[in-house]
């Protein structure tokens, strides 16, 4: 009998838990793309590997295509946006040749677009 109250008891909290993750990740996936003032977003983003991904970031007016791993960070494209009718921005066709050809960490890329590029 005391068997079945601890294997219950261990349900219901897998299961409120469960029904935590699930609703904080709704409510992340509400919130995420739409806070005013960001300088920063995330277009979007495509797993290539178990550790790796690729990430479409907008910073103020220009994407860039980024390769994320655990240790490092590579610009591997980057484009001005331009606005489109009815508000949607745009992206232009052909990536700007100021992209490195190096890896880059996180805060290297972040001091490069707070300088302007380059």
């Amino acid at each position: 009998m005391e068997t079945l109250r601890i294997i219950g008891s261990l349900i219901v909290v897998f299961g409120l838990m469960g029904a935590l993750l699930w609703g904080l990740r709704r409510m992340q996936m509400k919130m995420g793309p739409a806070v005013p003032g960001r300088r920063l977003q995330v277009v979007e983003s495509v797993g290539v590997g178990p550790r790796q991904r690729i990430a479409l970031v907008r910073v103020d007016g220009n994407e860039v295509l980024v390769g994320l791993s655990p240790g490092q960070m590579t610009a591997l494209g980057q484009w001005p946006v331009t606005p489109a009718a009815g508000g949607a921005a745009v992206s232009a066709a052909e990536p700007s040749a100021t992209v490195p050809s190096y890896p880059m960490t996180a805060q290297a890329l972040l001091d490069r677009e707070s300088r302007g590029g380059a």
